[in-house]
């Protein structure tokens, strides 16, 4: 996920039980998932969570125009609806940051009923608002808030924009990504609501001065000549929760470490950048995800398309010119993979004549299998 408006899209790709992985193509094939539209939306859409009962909720971050909602469901009709309630969704200039979202990066449901809402307060990717970085939980069940944690300066400061998050399978901890000015790595202990911020400025966690993103084969850049460059963004955790993988929007590399390590608060900051581990050279990437079969996905921004990784082989499972970068990953209850599309790069930053809003849609892949 980033910080920036566009045109964007939700995907859900059915995972089929017997259909093999396609080496990456120029046109779709009888084995390969295919997009078909499910809903449309009016403003930037960035993240999308699919909860154990199949309810689908996403999120509209305030970038460049005002997001009327930050938070909601997406009915069967494919309407939205504010979640939890509008009260939540109605922040402005003048009413408290601390209680209402303010411009929303990611939800993220958990295993025990939860939607998490991640809030890093920088609308327009500007100055965070004050006491506005948060963690927002909400009880599914009750659909209310049920704990908010805020983040101060020493975890969240200006120039930081809170990005993804994962949550240990035990429900005890919460790690997020930090894509702002300095990338970092921000850990949760959700029991007391004490946070840290670790690996901050560490290479794992910035942008790689030699990578420039390509779209339709030539340089992504503003009309005055700047590019895009953002720092710890991807984020994934193993099945069982050991193991997390993160990696720069703006990088190639894919790095990796034990949560036993960070969840360690007295295990020294030059102990912890030691067990950081490279893992493989993959591309540009906004979103990852890890099934069940510890498979790892990819959104491949450069090329509409998502590959997955399984071991040292990695394949396309899905290429189509409507998934322009293919954002943030959600795995439903019957093993369909859902993505947003967030098509960065035709924002009116890049596209200047298309101005700042654009159409944007809600896609699914209809398949004949469920979760292998």
């Amino acid at each position: 996920m980033i910080r920036i408006t566009a045109a964007s899209a939700i995907v859900a790709i059915t995972l089929l039980a017997n259909a093999s992985i396609a080496q990456q193509h120029a046109g779709p094939s009888s084995d390969t998932p295919q997009l078909q539209q499910v809903a449309q939306f009016e403003h930037q859409v960035t993240g999308v969570t699919v909860s154990k009962d199949g309810r689908i909720f996403v999120n509209f971050p305030r970038w460049t125009e005002d997001a009327p909602i930050s938070v909601a469901e997406v009915t069967r009709d494919g309407q939205i609806k504010p979640y939890p309630d509008e009260g939540w969704n109605s922040w402005r200039n003048e009413i408290s940051a601390e209680d209402h979202f303010v411009c929303v990066q990611s939800v993220v449901t958990d295993a025990h009923g939860n939607l998490w809402v991640v809030d890093p307060a920088a609308p327009a990717t500007a100055s965070l608002v004050s006491r506005g970085p948060k963690l927002v939980k909400i009880d599914l069940k009750a659909n209310k808030v049920a704990q908010v944690i805020r983040f101060d300066e020493t975890v969240a400061p200006q120039g930081s924009y809170l990005n993804d998050v994962r949550f240990s399978p035990d429900g005890r901890y919460a790690y997020l990504t930090d894509a702002g000015a300095e990338g970092a790595l921000v850990v949760v202990d959700l029991q007391t609501d004490k946070s840290r911020r670790v690996l901050s400025g560490h290479p794992s966690t910035q942008p790689e001065k030699d990578v420039v993103v390509k779209i339709d084969g030539r340089p992504l850049r503003r009309p005055d000549g700047r590019g895009v460059e953002f720092a710890a963004d991807s984020l994934a955790l193993s099945p069982d929760g050991r193991t997390l993988y993160w990696k720069a929007l703006t990088g190639r590399t894919l790095y990796r470490i034990a949560t036993s390590a960070l969840q360690d608060p007295r295990l020294p900051e030059k102990d912890l950048q030691a067990r950081v581990e490279r893992v493989a050279k993959t591309e540009p990437t906004d979103g990852l995800w890890i099934d069940e079969r510890g498979r790892l996905y990819l959104s491949a921004i450069e090329q509409d398309a998502v590959k997955v990784r399984d071991g040292d082989r990695v394949t396309t499972l899905v290429q189509d010119k409507r998934l322009r970068w293919p954002d943030t990953f959600s795995e439903g209850p019957d093993g369909t993979l859902y993505v947003t599309s967030s098509h960065i790069q035709d924002m009116s930053w890049f596209k200047p004549e298309n101005g700042p809003r654009l159409e944007t849609q809600l896609w699914r892949i209809e398949g004949t299998g469920a979760r292998q």
